[in-house]
């Protein structure tokens, strides 16, 4: 039940960014939308914005045995942004079902080693991770989410559904 509310906390804490306001379409009718950065908690990840994508069509589980996903993390803010890795795992992806329990964890498998590493974006630049993540435990015809987050930054996070082919 922890588990369960610890993962629906993240789900709700996730920012997303605003919409323009009527005013400011009233007042500024031909601006462009221009994406403001969520308010983190911590401050050294102003800017960032974290976007996960997966395949729009069903999946076929007969055909797909390895779910891609792509993550790519986004600098929308005017100045560099630099994060820190205790190891050399920078990304986490969980596949989560409907009622938002972890069926599979991407780095269960993987070995990271203790190394150190930095990471600096520079403004309006972004950093895409390619992966994949078994499909064992999913079942034919059910939505599903992948969410994406950085370990060591937890406000870091995105999700997104997908539904599997009947």
């Amino acid at each position: 039940m922890i588990a369960l509310f610890a993962v629906w906390d993240a789900a709700a804490q996730a920012p997303s960014p605003p919409e323009r306001g009527f005013f400011n379409r009233m007042l500024h009718p031909f601006a462009s939308a221009k994406k403001k950065g969520p308010k983190y908690q911590d401050p050294r990840l102003r800017g960032l914005l974290l976007d996960v994508q997966v395949p729009t069509e069903p999946i076929r589980l007969s055909e797909v045995r390895q779910l891609r996903i792509q993550a790519i993390l986004r600098n929308i803010g005017s100045s560099p942004v630099s994060i820190d890795f205790p190891t050399s795992q920078r990304i986490d992806i969980h596949l989560l079902n409907s009622a938002g329990e972890v069926l599979t964890r991407w780095s269960e498998n993987r070995a990271f080693t203790e190394e150190i590493g930095n990471l600096t974006i520079n403004p309006r630049e972004e950093v895409v991770y390619n992966e994949t993540i078994a499909t064992r435990e999913l079942q034919p015809g059910r939505v599903y989410s992948v969410e994406v987050f950085f370990p060591k930054y937890p406000e870091l996070v995105a999700r997104q559904k997908f539904m599997t082919a009947p």
